[in-house]
C-alpha cells in the first residue's frame, strides 16, 4: 500500500505550510535563511540616502534660482542662476553614482543570498524521506527551488530598491514640502491618506491570490514535465491528444490565476493614479490661492509641484511594488514550507556512530510500520540475518517486502521497534557511514544524462576507468561493453534512454558492485532482464555476494531457490521462513507461491 493510497489527504499535505504567516514575517523569515542579502546593509541604506537627497536638492535649487536668481530686485542674478545650475548637475552627477553602486551591492548581495536558499532547499530536498518526496509531484518540487526562488529574485533586486528608495523619498519629500507649505503638504496627504489605508486590504486580496499563481505554478511544470518524461507511454498508446488537453488545462488553469491577481493589482494601480491626478489638480489651484494671497512665492510653488512629482512616484511605485511582493512572498512561503517540512529520517550527523567494515548482520525487533494516516502495513518483524548470508525476501504484491527493503537501508524509519545492523540502530548511524556499508539496488536504477563510465562511478567517485573497466568484466559484462559504440564512454541519454532496460539494470548492478557493500539490497534487480541476460547475471551475481551478506527482494522466485534463506510476508506479516526445499516440502504460503510461479514459467 502506498501512502498515498493510505491517506490521499495526508499524502498531499506532506510538506509544510508558511501560509498562516503575515507577509512581513514571512520576509523576515526568509532572510534569516539568506543572511547575504543583509551584509552590509548599512552601506547600502548609506548609498541610498544620497540617492535620494540628490533629488530632493533639485527642487530646491528650482526655488532659489526663481526667488533669488530671477526674482532678485535688482534684476536677475545670472551668477547665482549658474551656482544654482551647477549644483543641480552635481546632485544629479551625485544621485546617479550613489545610485549606480546601490544597484550593485544590491544585486550581488540577492543573488548571493537567493544561490544560499536555493541550495539549502535543494539540498532539504534531499533529506526528505522518500515517502514525502513521493506524495509531492516532481515538477512542483523543481518549481519550489528554482521558478519561486527566481520570483524572490525580482523583488529583492528590484522591489527591494524601489522600496528602500521609495520610502527615503516620501520621507525627504514630505519633510521639504512641510517647510515651503504646511497647508498643501496637510492637503497631498489628506488626498493620498485613503488609499494608503486602502492598501493593506489590496495586500491581502494580493497576497492569496499570489498564492494561488504560485501553486498552479507548480501543477503546470508537473503536468509537462510528466508529459515529457512519459513520452514514449503517450506514443505508444496514442494519447497525444488527451495529454495535450491535460497541459493545456494546467496552462490555463495558470493563466487565470494569473490574469485574476493582475486584475487586483491593475485596480491598485488605476486608483493610485486617480489620486495622484486629484493630488496635482488640489495643490496647483490651492497653491495658487495661497500665491495671490502672499503666503506663496512662485518659486515655492514650482519647487513644491516638483514635490508632489516625487511624492506621488512612490506611491504610483508602490503599487507595482506591491505586485511584485505578493508574488514574491507567495514564492517565499513554498520555499519555507519545504524547509519547515521536517527530515523524519534525519542523519544523526557527527554525534553519529559509524559502522566498521566487515561483514553485516541484521536484526529486525518488534518492527511495525504504518504511512502516516493509514493503516499498519508491516506487523512486528521479527528475524535475524546472518552475517554472509543470502536472503531472498518473497510475497505477494502488497505483502510488505518492499517496505522491509527500505527499513532495512533506513529509507524510511519503523513507527515502533528497532533494526540493527551489527547491534546498532539504524537510527543512530551516520548516513555517510550507512550508505558506504549498505547499498541498494532499486527495481528502476536511474542513470544520470552522463557516459557509462560516469554512471558506474556513481558507486565510488575516485574509481578510475581502468576500475569500472574491471568491474564490468569481473561481472561477466566485457562483451556487452565491446559492443557499447563508444566504450566506456557512451552516452546513456537522460535517464539512461539510450539503454535498453536490461542494459540500465546491468549499469545499476556494476554502479553496486563497483560500491563494494558489506550489505547489498536488490530490490527486483532483475526482474527487466531477458533470459539470456538473467543468467550471466545469475553468475556475476554469485560473484557479487559471495562474502557479504545479500537481501535481494524478488517475484522471480528462482532467485529464491538459491537463497541461504527465503523470508515469505503475507498481508505484512513475516508468515515463513526457511530453506527453499523446506519451505516448498511444509505446503504452506511459500509453495502456494512458488507452484504459482513455476506454472507460469513453463
Amino acid at each position: 500500500m502506498s501512502a498515498a493510497a493510505a491517506d490521499p489527504a495526508a499524502a498531499t499535505s506532506r510538506l509544510g505550510s508558511a501560509s498562516g504567516d503575515t507577509a512581513w514575517k514571512t520576509i523576515r523569515r526568509g532572510l534569516t535563511y539568506s543572511p547575504e542579502v543583509g551584509e552590509g546593509i548599512w552601506l547600502t541604506l548609506v548609498l541610498a540616502v544620497f540617492a535620494t537627497a540628490g533629488r530632493i536638492v533639485v527642487p530646491i535649487a528650482i526655488q532659489q534660482t526663481v526667488d533669488r536668481g530671477l526674482s532678485h530686485p535688482a534684476g536677475p542674478d545670472l551668477e547665482f542662476v549658474r551656482s544654482m545650475c551647477l549644483v543641480a548637475a552635481a546632485a544629479v552627477l551625485a544621485t546617479a553614482a550613489a545610485a549606480y553602486l546601490m544597484n550593485v551591492r544590491i544585486f550581488r548581495a540577492s543573488e548571493a543570498g537567493l544561490a544560499t536558499l536555493r541550495i539549502r532547499a535543494f539540498r532539504h530536498v534531499h533529506d526528505l524521506s522518500v515517502l514525502t518526496q513521493n506524495t509531492e509531484r516532481r515538477g512542483s518540487l523543481v518549481s519550489r527551488v528554482t521558478s519561486d526562488v527566481d520570483t524572490l529574485s525580482q523583488f529583492v533586486q528590484w522591489g527591494g530598491l524601489l522600496f528602500v528608495v521609495s520610502i527615503g523619498q516620501l520621507v525627504a519629500a514630505t519633510a521639504i514640502m512641510a517647510v515651503y507649505s504646511w497647508q498643501l503638504t496637510i492637503l497631498v496627504w489628506a488626498c493620498f491618506l485613503p488609499l494608503f489605508l486602502a492598501l493593506r486590504y489590496f495586500q491581502r486580496k494580493v497576497s492569496a491570490a499570489y498564492g494561488v499563481v504560485r501553486e498552479r505554478v507548480g501543477a503546470m511544470l508537473g503536468a509537462i514535465a510528466e508529459s515529457v518524461v512519459g513520452a514514449q507511454v503517450v506514443r505508444a498508446y496514442a494519447i497525444e491528444q488527451r495529454t495535450q488537453e491535460r497541459i493545456d488545462a494546467a496552462i490555463e488553469r495558470q493563466r487565470l490565476a494569473a490574469s485574476r491577481a493582475q486584475k487586483l493589482v491593475a485596480l491598485s494601480f488605476s486608483t493610485g493614479e486617480v489620486v495622484s491626478g486629484l493630488a496635482n489638480a488640489a495643490v496647483v489651484v490651492v497653491g495658487v490661492l495661497l500665491g495671490l494671497a502672499g503666503e506663496l512665492t512662485v518659486g515655492r510653488l514650482l519647487a513644491f509641484l516638483f514635490l508632489v512629482t516625487l511624492f506621488v512616484g512612490p506611491v504610483q511605485v508602490g503599487t507595482e511594488v506591491l505586485n511584485e511582493a505578493q508574488n514574491a512572498v507567495a514564492g517565499w512561503r513554498r520555499v519555507l514550507a519545504v524547509l519547515d517540512t521536517p527530515a523524519d529520517v534525519a542523519d544523526p550527523g557527527p554525534a553519529g556512530r559509524t559502522l566498521p567494515r566487515g561483514p553485516i548482520d541484521v536484526r529486525f525487533e518488534q518492527v511495525s510500520y504504518a504511512y502516516p494516516g493509514g493503516p499498519t502495513v508491516l506487523h512486528d518483524v521479527e528475524v535475524e540475518i546472518r552475517t554472509r548470508s543470502r536472503v531472498a525476501v518473497v510475497g505477494e504484491t502488497g505483502s510488505g517486502k518492499t517496505t522491509f527493503a527500505k527499513l532495512l537501508t533506513r529509507l524510511m524509519d519503523p513507527v515502533s521497534g528497532r533494526v540493527l545492523l551489527d547491534g546498532i540502530d539504524l537510527r543512530e548511524v551516520r548516513f555517510d557511514s550507512l550508505r558506504e556499508r549498505v547499498v541498494m539496488v532499486p527495481q528502476e536504477g536511474h542513470l544520470f544524462d552522463d557516459t557509462l563510465a560516469e554512471n558506474v562511478r556513481y558507486g565510488r567517485p575516485s574509481a578510475s576507468d581502468d576500475d569500472v573497466r574491471l568491474a564490468l568484466t569481473e561481472l561477466g559484462l566485457a562483451d556487452w561493453l565491446a559492443g557499447l559504440p563508444a566504450g566506456l564512454d557512451t552516452s546513456v541519454g537522460q535517464r539512461g534512454e539510450s539503454l535498453s532496460a536490461g542494459e540500465r539494470q546491468l549499469v545499476a548492478l556494476a554502479r553496486a558492485y563497483l560500491a563494494d557493500p558489506d550489505l547489498l539490497v536488490l530490490d527486483e534487480a532483475t526482474s527487466a532482464v531477458d533470459p539470456a541476460t538473467e543468467v550471466r547475471l545469475a553468475r556475476a551475481l554469485e560473484g557479487i555476494t559471495r562474502g557479504r551478506t545479500a537481501v535481494t527482494i524478488a517475484h522471480r522466485l528462482s532467485t529464491a531457490e538459491s537463497a541461504d534463506e527465503v523470508l515469505v510476508f503475507d498481508d505484512g506479516r513475516l508468515v515463513e521462513r526457511g530453506s527453499h526445499a523446506d519451505l516448498v516440502a511444509a505446503g504452506g504460503t511459500y509453495a502456494r507461491l512458488h507452484a504459482a510461479w513455476a506454472s507460469r514459467s513453463e
